[in-house]
C-alpha cells in the first residue's frame, strides 16, 4: 500500500456499482477487490450475511443484492473500524431520511475520497460540508473524516522508520 495509491484511491461511484443482481459471494469479492488499495481488512460473506440478518441491509431479492444494498455494505466496511454497527446504521438512516440511495451514497463517497486525498496530499482540500448544514451531514463528515484518519494513521504506523535496537537493548542507554 503506497500513499500514491491511497492519495488516487477511487470508491465506486453509485453509477458504477453492478445492479444486475449479485450473489453474495460475488458481492463480497466486489467489495474485497475495491478496498485493497486502502489495507483495509477483508469482508467475509458471514459478516455481510449478519447485516442483513440484524436488519442493516435489505435482504436479497433471489439471493442477490442490487446497487443500492452493494453501496451500503462500503459504507459499512469503511467505517466499521471507527463505529459500532448499530452507529452506523443510525447514520445511514438519517442520510436516507433526506436523500436518495444514490445521492447518500454519493456525499459518502465524495467526501471519503477527498478526505483521504487531503490526508496525503497537504496542496489538496477535503470536500466538507458548510457550517450551517444540519446536524446529520456534520455526524456523518465525522464519519468520514474518523474513518480516513484511521486509514492515514495506520499507514504512517506501518511506514514509520522503527529506530533500532542499541546493543545494550533499553533505549536512550549509551
Amino acid at each position: 500500500m503506497s500513499a500514491n495509491t491511497i492519495q488516487s484511491f477511487h470508491l465506486p461511484a453509485y453509477h458504477e456499482i453492478p445492479d444486475v443482481g449479485l450473489y453474495l459471494d460475488q458481492v463480497t469479492r466486489y467489495i474485497n477487490d475495491s478496498l485493497q488499495p486502502l489495507g483495509q481488512p477483508t469482508v467475509t460473506s458471514s459478516m455481510l450475511s449478519n447485516y442483513v440478518k440484524k436488519g442493516y441491509v435489505a435482504r436479497p431479492v433471489k439471493k442477490q443484492y442490487f446497487r443500492d444494498q452493494i453501496g451500503y455494505f462500503f459504507f459499512m466496511s469503511l467505517t466499521k473500524q471507527v463505529l459500532p454497527l448499530e452507529h452506523i446504521h443510525t447514520l445511514f438512516t438519517i442520510q436516507q431520511g433526506s436523500y436518495t440511495a444514490e445521492n447518500a451514497y454519493e456525499n459518502f463517497r465524495i467526501r471519503f475520497e477527498s478526505m483521504l486525498a487531503s490526508l496525503f496530499d497537504e496542496t489538496k482540500a477535503p470536500v466538507l460540508y458548510p457550517r450551517d448544514a444540519d446536524f446529520g451531514q456534520h455526524m456523518l463528515e465525522s464519519a468520514v473524516i474518523s474513518a480516513a484518519h484511521r486509514i492515514y494513521l495506520n499507514y504512517c504506523l506501518d511506514n514509520y522508520p522503527m529506530p533500532t535496537e542499541n546493543p545494550a537493548g533499553s533505549p536512550g542507554q549509551s
